[in-house]
């Protein structure tokens, strides 16, 4: 077909189909038609072959699996099949195996228990959340709060302290118990006790400054005593708040004087598991617990060569180590054992109280001639039972809490005094 020919017929159909259009509708253009024509042919054709190709591909899969598993039964004997099934039970249970030996614990162990830290907030990573005791914020001796019945502006009254017995007074309220409470719930009491002088009473309580809620730390501090704990605090903090740790010279050489494989964090009745060494000269922050109500800091000294003798001995507490000392002098020297004394079995503790070394000496033995006495070391601890034990563990704890009591009273008779009737810290477990 010649191109006049072609173009003869395209003007013609244009001219057809136009006539067409603006007879049925004519609002509509011949191209604009035409376009949506193209479009429409368009996807019609993509749509058959993208079918077409779906059908090939899933006819092709369908296909191979059956030849292969024509040829695997034309050319597998029956007992091999079997062979091969075994070898995958095998294989799996083998995959069993290396998944439970990679969690690195045995099913029938339970995992050793790890000590809770609240992060500290020195790594941009770490999210700080708050500890039990912030959760619920109880008022005490010595905190201030501010009183403001609502519509009353002349009865305003900041500054409100809790006096020692723990009671506030305001306005007809009289020595109303407030330690112990929260502001919320001082809020809604005093709103309650008022409401019989005042119609709808509401006392509005804002918190004033906190001062109840204090720590302890002693030792080889510059700055001992008792603070205030108004903020979040940490070990690191603590020390920082007292002015760092003392130091001494020797050899020319400024040095810390605080021993870290003895000093020890105590909370409650139980020793907080924090490893001072890891934490001061490893830089570990893990260690970097966060300081709770009443918790004690002690740092004992590092050139104090002493021996603790305790337990069952008629006047425990601290010995200056001498040369060529042993278990049995040492013992003598604190005038000797109880009536109640385990001397079969003599606890020696040597080293930091995060990692410490157990000995057992026989103190029978070497009063009858059948062993050599033991030596001790500086800083040793000589912890003697009242009865009689077999694991090294059920005598440990009993000792570590002998000897916090002990270096505790020591200290702080020798720093503070008068006498100090009963010790400072409660028994640790």
């Amino acid at each position: 077909m010649s191109e006049l020919t072609s173009h003869m017929l395209h003007h013609s159909w244009n001219g057809i189909l136009n006539a067409v259009l603006r007879f049925y509708h004519p609002g509509i253009s011949a191209k604009w038609f035409q376009s949506l024509l193209r479009s429409k042919i368009a996807c019609f054709l993509a749509l058959t072959l993208f079918q077409m190709g779906s059908h090939f591909e899933a006819s092709s899969q369908t296909v191979a699996p059956a030849t292969e598993s024509v040829d695997l039964a034309q050319n597998v004997e029956p007992s091999a099949s079997i062979d091969i099934a075994e070898s995958n039970n095998n294989d799996n249970s083998n995959n069993e195996a290396l998944e439970i030996e990679s969690e690195g614990a045995s099913p029938n162990e339970a995992p050793l228990p790890k000590p809770e830290f609240v992060s500290a907030g020195f790594s941009g990573l770490d999210k700080p959340r708050k500890a039990k005791w912030q959760q619920k914020l109880t008022l005490g001796p010595g905190d201030e709060v501010n009183l403001r019945l609502y519509g009353y502006p002349t009865l305003e009254r900041p500054g409100v302290a809790i006096g020692p017995d723990g009671r506030i007074s305001y306005l007809q309220i009289q020595d109303f118990v407030a330690a112990g409470l929260t502001i919320d719930e001082l809020r809604e009491a005093l709103s309650a006790e008022l409401s019989v002088y005042y119609r709808n009473a509401l006392v509005i309580v804002t918190p004033g400054s906190f001062k109840s809620k204090r720590y302890v730390i002693l030792g080889k501090v510059i700055d001992k005593g008792v603070f205030v704990l108004d903020r979040p605090t940490t070990v690191l903090e603590a020390v920082a708040r007292a002015r760092g740790l003392e130091t001494g010279l020797f050899e020319g050489n400024t040095v810390e004087l605080a021993d870290m494989s003895r000093s020890f964090l105590a909370r409650g009745n139980q020793r907080v598991a924090v490893d001072f060494e890891n934490l001061f000269y490893r830089g570990d922050l893990s260690q970097n617990a966060l300081l709770e109500p009443g918790d004690f800091l002690y740092f004992p000294s590092s050139i104090a060569n002493e021996v603790y003798v305790l337990g069952q001995v008629a006047s425990p507490g601290p010995l200056g180590f001498t040369q060529n000392a042993t278990v049995l002098t040492m013992i003598t020297t604190r005038g000797g054992f109880t009536n109640r004394a385990f001397r079969k079995r003599v606890l020696v503790v040597r080293g930091s109280l995060s990692d410490p070394k157990t000995l057992i000496v026989n103190v029978d033995d070497i009063l009858a001639g059948r062993a050599a006495d033991f030596p001790v070391q500086p800083k040793d601890i000589i912890f003697i039972a009242e009865r009689p034990w077999i694991r090294v563990e059920e005598l440990l704890d009993m000792a570590v809490s002998a000897y916090i009591q002990a270096a505790t009273a020591t200290w702080t008779g020798q720093n503070i005094g008068p006498f100090i009737p009963q010790p400072f810290v409660p028994s640790i477990r």
